[in-house]
């Protein structure tokens, strides 16, 4: 008879060094901040008069098919930007504008912050005058800035850092089926007295997962296939990964405060608000 009870089984133990569970808390996104104006900026293409003479050349007939999907992408990116502005701020209040109107917008919203999109395409085949307004605004704002992703990359250059493939390359010289990262990655904090890690050395803090508290490890959302080569003058690399060293950096120099990210920082959280109830999911 006792033949057929079925044995009770030890779950094996797991291989993650940090807290043996099979699951993460979700992380919990509270209004911290009354009141912020934020200025929101598509950094994709949108129209022709976007474009340089060479994305006009190799794209050809598929100018407008290339453009419809930019400005889908751009749509859902702002959009998902601006429901992390809401969830974060509790009275909220938000413009979205594209790359070239970046310093007009400024002068005319007045915001307290700055959020830049990802991108999809490579900056060569942006119009020229576009990246170097941008250019010339970036290098003087006063104003606090957010980069995600392509945004990162192209504060980067403008302020003289070069961008490659994960592999090394000249971008130029692999445009398709580059190596990629994608989806939830981990990078390692190199510099957690940053004030924006602030909290990760409180034990008594439920906001930061167990890995980022032992360990200055980050679980975030990728999708990317070019990086910043090094980090430009003036910056400081806060953290990194093994695919790509500049995963994220800061400039508290001059009166300005930029922060860049390559990985997807609106993408890289869950929140308790999607879900029914506060869970533990198994």
């Amino acid at each position: 008879m006792f033949d057929a009870v079925v044995k009770s089984t030890v779950s094996e133990e797991l291989p993650f060094p940090y807290n043996k569970r099979s699951y993460c808390r979700y992380e919990p996104i509270e209004k911290a901040i009354g009141h912020a104006r934020v200025l929101i900026v598509n950094s994709l293409l949108r129209y022709e008069s976007d474009l340089s003479e060479l994305a006009i050349r190799e794209w050809g007939e598929g100018v407008k098919s290339k453009l419809a999907f930019e400005r889908k992408v751009s749509g859902m990116a702002c959009d998902n930007i601006a429901q992390n502005v809401k969830r974060l701020v509790r009275n909220p209040k938000s413009l979205t504008v594209h790359l070239s109107e970046i310093a007009d917008a400024v002068e005319d919203y007045n915001p307290d912050a700055i959020v830049m999109s990802g991108t999809f395409s490579d900056f060569d085949y942006y119009n020229p005058e576009h990246l170097a307004r941008f250019g010339e605004f970036i290098r003087s704002t006063k104003i606090p800035v957010l980069a995600i992703c392509g945004s990162h990359q192209l504060v980067g250059t403008s302020f003289g850092a070069e961008l490659k493939t994960l592999d090394g390359l000249k971008l130029y010289e692999k445009r398709d089926d580059r190596l990629v990262e994608y989806q939830y990655r981990f990078v390692k904090i190199v510099n957690p007295q940053d004030p924006i890690f602030l909290g990760i050395d409180d034990q008594m803090s439920g906001v930061w997962q167990d890995y980022t508290k032992e360990d200055d490890i980050l679980r975030v959302w990728q999708n990317h296939g070019v990086q910043v080569e090094g980090v430009p003058e003036e910056f400081e690399l806060l953290a990194t990964s093994y695919l790509c060293r500049n995963q994220m950096m800061v400039k508290r120099s001059e009166g300005q405060l930029i922060y860049c990210v390559q990985f997807h920082l609106e993408k890289s959280f869950e929140d308790w608000s999607k879900n029914p109830t506060r869970w533990e999911h198994p």
